[in-house]
């Protein structure tokens, strides 16, 4: 992964506090707000939802764009500037606030608002792999395909996009109503869901298969790897001795057979019976510190 110096100072920024963040921890928000407006010229935007999100991100004009926010946050700023062909003349910066921000961590993003606000001036822009689905979806960190499920939102109500990225939002809505509305003490429906069972799905990584519809699997994993290069990994369905996961590498992934859900990072998508995923080598920047 290329990294290219910046001086962050000499740079005018367009800080952009996601709206769950500004909810969730106020006082994080303002310490980043002050941390970035001590080191270099400041443009703050506080959106009320996703469309003014994204309007702000579309006027920035020359100011590199920093988003105070979550690992959602962080993915929908990436998606859009990708949904718009800007990525690769955008190095992005986010200053991780909220509850979820594992996905920020992985990809270098120090702990701390501090810490991670003194990067955005200081640090250095790192180029990153992004794997681009054919609905022109993009996932930063890792693709995973889990069992299947008759409730798969019921299982994790966390998982679901709340703008619907799913295109599925009224399905949470129903199963909190079945869930107020079942009387104490007799058992809904969903509580006796059967088991997630294996999936059936054909794999192929460039035009090779890996697994075909024949052999149950318990689970897929993709990430980007190194120059271009996703890492896949398919657990077969293990009867009796633990089976061998099965491992490929390369640019294009393609899964496909009975209707599947898959987790892109933090948001479940689907269903689908095919989806094919390619490797796009340094199509985006992050800032990280120096060194890092």
């Amino acid at each position: 992964m290329a990294e290219v110096a910046t001086s962050a100072t000499s740079e005018q920024l367009l800080v952009v506090v996601d709206p769950v963040a500004r909810r969730s921890d106020g006082e994080s928000v303002r310490i980043a707000k002050d941390v970035l407006g001590a080191g270099a010229g400041m443009k703050l935007c506080l959106p009320d939802g996703p469309e003014e999100f994204a309007r702000a991100l579309a006027r920035r004009g020359s100011r590199r764009p920093v988003v105070v926010g979550d690992d959602r946050a962080l993915i929908r700023a990436v998606a859009l500037l990708h949904r718009h062909r800007e990525l690769a003349g955008c190095a992005l910066s986010v200053v991780p606030v909220g509850g979820a921000q594992s996905l920020a961590r992985s990809l270098g993003v120090p702990a701390g608002t501090v810490a991670a606000a003194r990067a955005v001036l200081d640090g250095v822009e790192r180029r990153m792999d992004l794997m681009v689905d054919d609905s022109d979806g993009v996932v930063l960190g890792a693709l995973r395909i889990p069992p299947l499920s008759p409730f798969p939102a019921a299982e994790d109500p966390g998982t679901e996009d709340p703008e619907g990225a799913t295109g599925r939002p009224w399905l949470r809505t129903c199963q909190y109503l079945v869930r107020t509305l079942v009387p104490a003490g007799r058992p809904s429906r969903l509580a006796a869901a059967p088991e997630p069972g294996p999936s059936r799905l054909r794999v192929e990584v460039d035009g090779e298969t890996l697994v075909d519809l024949n052999q149950p699997v318990e689970a897929v994993s993709v990430s980007p790897g190194a120059a271009g290069i996703a890492s896949v990994e398919v657990r077969p369905l293990s009867v009796g001795a633990e089976a061998s996961p099965l491992l490929a590498r390369g640019r294009t992934v393609t899964v496909s057979g009975a209707h599947f859900r898959y987790r892109a990072d933090t948001v479940v998508s689907g269903p689908v019976r095919t989806r094919t995923w390619v490797v796009r080598e340094g199509a985006w920047g992050l800032t990280v510190p120096a060194g890092h």
